[in-house]
């Protein structure tokens, strides 16, 4: 999934202005223009579009789980983890949401799309790990959208 998509499904599902945005990302550990976050923003076919590389990902995940949850100050920044992938999304939206196994599996259900314990406990797994199993694009865009449906109503 587009890392572009992301950014845009977060925007909408926490009803964020850019600025607010913005900020999120700043507290992940990077600067980012108002011009640049418009560019990323905008879909693929647009003119201007910009293609949101992994290192902004990765900093805008970690500013989101540090605007949800705080950040620690007492305790050094953890380096970013690249590539981001879908596993890595996941994983960061359930930290700086707090959700819990049954959380996950009511927005999955939300959405019609149930999964079973082993298949949820398996998209958590270290990548080298036997049980591991890749995240696909359609089940990161069911469940943001399930996410969405949770926070927005």
């Amino acid at each position: 999934m587009l890392n572009n998509d992301v950014l845009r499904s977060i925007r909408y599902m926490l009803d964020l202005s850019e600025p607010q945005l913005a900020k999120i990302i700043q507290l992940g550990g990077m600067q980012i223009t108002a011009p640049q976050l418009a560019a990323l923003l905008k879909k693929e076919e647009e003119d201007g579009f910009i293609p949101c590389d992994d290192e902004l990902m990765a900093h805008a995940l970690d500013g989101l789980v540090f605007f949800r949850r705080g950040k620690d100050d007492s305790r050094p920044a953890q380096p970013i983890e690249l590539p981001v992938t879908n596993n890595m999304v996941l994983k960061k939206l359930r930290a700086a949401f707090e959700l819990k196994e049954d959380d996950m599996h009511a927005i999955m259900n939300s959405v019609d799309c149930p999964v079973s314990k082993p298949e949820m406990s398996a998209l958590f797994r270290k990548s080298g790990h036997r049980n591991y199993r890749p995240c696909g694009d359609q089940f990161l865009r069911n469940f943001l959208k399930g996410l969405t449906l949770r926070l927005r109503g």
